[in-house]
């Protein structure tokens, strides 16, 4: 079965008998997933685990995450198929998941930029970094970014890495960072 934002889950589906009740020792078939997406009216009857890479969860910066089979830990987006085992099982780096991204990511891991055939991962957007390469990532149309935050100026960034907000230790430095210099004659600074 598929919940609503892409995420796929297994359901356990029960034999049952005209009367209603589950035969003794029988397997409970699982709904296969691949590639994400629930394949329809497909079960398998092997006690296989379900794909744990098909969970989404909430990291403690707020951003969606991936979810180890543990059921604790929670990696970051970025954090899957980077090269490093995150999970204890190591279920963040599956094989037939990394094999072709995007499309083998589950679709809550990845964001488009405006630039179709360009891809970040989901914790990349409204990080107040270029990631895009075209602030996509950053800005509408394309995302709708909240405000900067306390540690952040808002201007038209002349700063490839920045998009619509500077770090603001880069205000008051003596080097223009913001179009308009309002980071050296605005911003009141870190």
């Amino acid at each position: 079965m598929c919940v609503s934002g892409g995420v796929s889950v297994c359901v356990h589906v029960r034999h049952t008998n005209v009367s209603g009740t589950q035969p003794p020792h029988q397997p409970r078939p699982l709904q296969e997933v691949r590639r994400g997406a629930c394949v329809p009216n497909h079960t398998s009857t092997d006690p296989l685990p379900c794909p744990a890479w098909a969970q989404a969860c909430v990291t403690p910066t707020n951003r969606t995450g991936f979810l180890c089979h543990d059921r604790r830990s929670c990696i970051p987006a970025s954090g899957v198929c980077d090269g490093v085992r995150s999970c204890t099982h190591g279920e963040d780096e599956d094989e037939a998941m990394c094999r072709d991204m995007p499309q083998s990511l589950p679709r809550f891991l990845v964001a488009r930029c405006g630039d179709p055939s360009s891809w970040i991962y989901s914790d990349q957007k409204c990080d107040g970094t270029n990631n895009c390469g075209d602030c996509s990532d950053e800005l509408s149309p394309v995302t709708v970014c909240p405000a900067c935050g306390p540690g952040w100026w808002r201007c038209p960034s002349t700063v490839f890495p920045y998009c619509g907000c500077i770090p603001r230790i880069l205000c008051r430095d003596r080097v223009q960072h913001c179009s308009d210099w309002s980071d050296e004659y605005s911003c009141p600074g870190p």
